[in-house]
């Protein structure tokens, strides 16, 4: 391999390196501007997409362990990726394509070692934030916490109201 395309899997090599996802698209169609605007976009979720050359991605896969990507490496791909939340990137992605008369195409996806479909990443787009899930996390595992402080303290209101009433009763009669 001649040495600029050795920089050039270098390159990928170490941007991905700390990616937690890869989805592989195909920008077939899609003019200056409108990749100005998704760089834009995903650039706000810590994403970014970048137009690889499927020979040399297909190097740099098979260096990272990405394994099962090679079916989505025919035409003109383009990669997404970030160490980001993916559920807010496939969500700006699936945006920017509706927007984009479905341009770019998802092809498949890598993310946590695991190849994911287009169908999956279009799952993905529809979960929500890593914020809202986390909150509704704590939420789940607050509320027997507080269920139980509240039947507590319901039994110590009970008693107090017993022992009041015992009291009253012995000062009238």
């Amino acid at each position: 391999m001649r040495a600029e395309k050795q920089a050039i899997v270098r390159e990928i090599k170490e941007q991905l390196a700390d990616a937690t996802f890869a989805i592989l698209t195909d920008f077939t169609g899609m003019d200056t501007t409108k990749t100005m605007n998704l760089r834009r976009a995903l650039r706000e979720h810590g994403a970014r997409f970048q137009v690889v050359p499927n020979r040399l991605f297909r190097v740099v896969a098979h260096e990272l362990g990405y394994e099962g990507l090679d079916a989505a490496l025919k035409g003109p791909t383009a990669l997404v990726f970030g160490a980001g939340d993916i559920a807010a990137t496939a969500k700006a992605l699936r945006e920017f394509m509706r927007a984009n008369d479905k341009i770019p195409v998802v092809k498949l996806g890598h993310m946590d070692g695991t190849v994911i479909s287009a169908e999956q990443v279009d799952v993905l787009a529809t979960l929500p934030s890593k914020k809202v899930m986390q909150g509704m996390l704590v939420g789940t595992l607050a509320a027997p916490m507080s269920n139980l402080v509240g039947v507590m303290s319901q039994k110590l209101a009970s008693l107090v109201y017993v022992l009041k009433a015992a009291a009253d009763k012995k000062n009238a009669a």
